[in-house]
């Protein structure tokens, strides 16, 4: 994050926190305003179950790319191979279009509308949670597609290396924001998992990690640029 990391980075630290404390971790994305702290991480269990058609709601925020919602019947089932294309190399990505329709839904309408590309992953974690956080064309960790859409969780999620799941603000507020992980994970089973890197993708992401954060800390950009220059569907 070019600037959340500066004048704003006491706030955005107090997201992350160690599962050992009382409080919890936090992988948000989308606050309402630029100058809105970020969400702090909901409860277990709260979020609505996916329904049968997909409902894709106006967020009342601008969109940082202009794009149009994706239609409310997904255009996919069960797993739907992906590359992302990096600026540190291709990442192999399968999707889970049956547990998550929704969600992949959502990232392969905005992926053929070229709303990842030219972006940067904004956001590095290296202790408590590790993961490389990206999908913010603003790059500072609020922006999104300008709407949201409900999770879908089964209360069951883990998020062990090469997991791909959703960062929110929130339930049900899911837009454009994605988290990889890169090392296993301990998180609250409050972040849709909707597909998973193959073993040589996570190591690039983890080497990523190895070089740290541009700021020297657990929790900023990475020290090495990681930008998006497509996505598309194998």
């Amino acid at each position: 994050m070019r600037s959340s990391f500066t004048s704003s980075s006491r706030r955005r630290l107090g997201l992350l926190v160690s599962l050992t404390a009382a409080a919890a971790l936090a992988l948000a994305g989308c606050a309402s305003t630029p100058d809105a702290p970020q969400e702090t991480l909901p409860q277990p269990g709260s979020s609505a179950e996916a329904s049968a058609a997909c409902t894709y709601a106006d967020d009342g925020r601008p969109a940082s790319k202009t794009v149009t919602a994706p239609p409310a019947e997904p255009a996919e089932s069960g797993e739907v191979p992906v590359t992302i294309a990096t600026s540190v190399g291709d990442l192999a990505v399968t999707l889970d279009a049956g547990a998550t329709p929704c969600t992949v839904n959502s990232f392969l309408s905005l992926a053929d509308q070229a709303y990842f590309d030219g972006t940067s992953c904004h956001r590095l974690t290296t202790a408590g949670i590790f993961v490389l956080q990206c999908g913010d064309p603003t790059a500072t960790g609020r922006g999104g597609p300008g709407y949201s859409f409900p999770d879908e969780l089964d209360g069951t999620e883990t998020y062990e290396a090469g997991t791909l799941a959703m960062a929110n603000a929130g339930p049900d507020t899911n837009g454009s924001q994605f988290f990889l992980v890169y090392a296993d994970t301990q998180l609250p089973a409050s972040y849709t998992v909707f597909g998973h890197l193959d073993e040589a993708s996570t190591k690039i992401v983890a080497g990523v990690a190895a070089e740290g954060t541009a700021n020297g800390g657990a929790d900023g950009e990475p020290k090495t640029p990681v930008e998006i220059t497509s996505v598309t569907q194998d």
